[in-house]
């Protein structure tokens, strides 16, 4: 299996701009920022996506997201910021080892996530409820 730019980094054949790391995850900046200080925080085991985290390191996770928020908000004083995830390639997700983006964002920045939203018809709301949380009750 070929090894995902991630592992290399961690693995330190790849360089990179560490900004805080635990045993078990690193936090780096992303070579390709949507602003300044746009940070990733990546478990250094491989883990390919959200639902494949095991409970304790997903806890660290985010620990580490909060930790390296803070200081992103005090290093850049930003307007707001967006902590997000990716996972599948239709969702955008083009690393496949799980990761988190935080990214520090700016009143004039031009960066839109603004999705064209859909409504619910009819009973469409209750449906679409009542399958969840059936799924969530298996």
């Amino acid at each position: 299996m070929k090894e995902c730019v991630f592992c290399k980094i961690i693995n330190g054949q790849y360089p990179s701009e560490v900004v805080y790391e635990t045993e078990n995850i690193l936090s780096f900046l992303d070579v390709n920022p949507i602003n300044h200080g746009h940070t990733l925080i990546v478990p250094k085991q491989h883990i390919e996506d959200f639902h494949s985290l095991p409970t304790d390191l997903l806890n660290e996770l985010i620990q580490t997201t909060s930790i390296v928020t803070k200081a992103i908000l005090k290093s850049f004083n930003p307007d707001g910021y967006n902590i997000f995830c990716n996972n599948g390639h239709y969702a955008g997700q083009s690393v496949f080892h799980f990761h988190f983006h935080i990214t520090p964002r700016f009143r004039f920045d031009g960066i839109k996530f603004k999705p064209n939203v859909k409504r619910y018809k009819n009973d469409e709301m209750k449906l679409v409820a009542e399958k969840i949380r059936e799924m969530i009750s298996n």
